[in-house]
C-alpha cells in the first residue's frame, strides 16, 4: 500500500469524495455531508490530504485534516479537524483507516495542532468503533452537524 499526499481537488480524490457521499447518503437517507469545504483547508501547513493507493495503483483509502480556530461552531484554538476518511468496500478490514489516521495525526502534530477532532454519526458504527479504540473520546458537539441528533464528536490530545 502507497500513501500519497494530494490536493483535495485532486481527480481521485475527487473520485473517493463521490463515492464517500453516495455511502452517506444511503446511510442517512439525505445527500451527503455538505460542510463546506475547499482545497485550500487541506494545504499544508493548514491540512493535509492522504489517498492510499494498492499494488496496481488503484485509489482504495482518503482522509485529510484541517486547521481550525476557537469560533462559534464549538472549535478550539489548535484544532485540526479529521474529514473524509473512507475506504472502499473492496479495501475494508486491511488497515487502511488506520494507518491513514495515524499519518494524520502525526501530520497535525508536527504542524503544531493539539487536539484532533472529528465528527461522525449514529450509523457509521465501524467509524465510532476505529476512532475509539484509537483513543478518541466522545467530546462537546461542533462543527456544521453540531445540532443533528445523529452527529457524535470526538476528539483526542496530539
Amino acid at each position: 500500500m502507497n500513501i500519497r499526499q494530494v490536493p483535495f481537488d485532486h481527480p481521485d480524490a475527487v473520485k473517493l469524495n463521490d463515492e464517500v457521499q453516495l455511502e452517506y447518503a444511503e446511510r442517512y437517507g439525505d445527500g451527503g455531508d455538505i460542510t463546506p469545504l475547499t482545497p485550500a483547508m487541506f494545504s499544508p501547513p493548514q491540512g493535509l490530504y492522504l489517498i492510499a493507493y494498492d499494488d496496481r495503483d488503484r485509489p482504495v483509502a482518503t482522509g485529510g485534516w484541517r486547521s481550525q480556530e476557537k469560533n462559534d461552531e464549538g472549535y478550539a484554538n489548535g484544532d485540526a479537524e479529521l474529514k473524509r476518511m473512507y475506504v472502499i468496500k473492496e479495501a475494508r478490514g486491511q488497515g487502511l483507516a488506520r494507518r491513514i489516521l495515524a499519518a494524520l495525526e502525526e501530520d497535525a502534530r508536527a504542524a503544531g495542532r493539539i487536539r484532533m477532532v472529528l465528527e461522525t454519526g449514529t450509523k457509521q458504527p465501524e467509524a465510532i468503533a476505529l476512532y475509539t479504540s484509537s483513543g478518541y473520546e466522545p467530546c462537546a458537539k461542533f462543527g456544521y452537524y453540531r445540532h443533528e441528533p445523529n452527529s457524535r464528536c470526538f476528539a483526542k490530545s496530539l
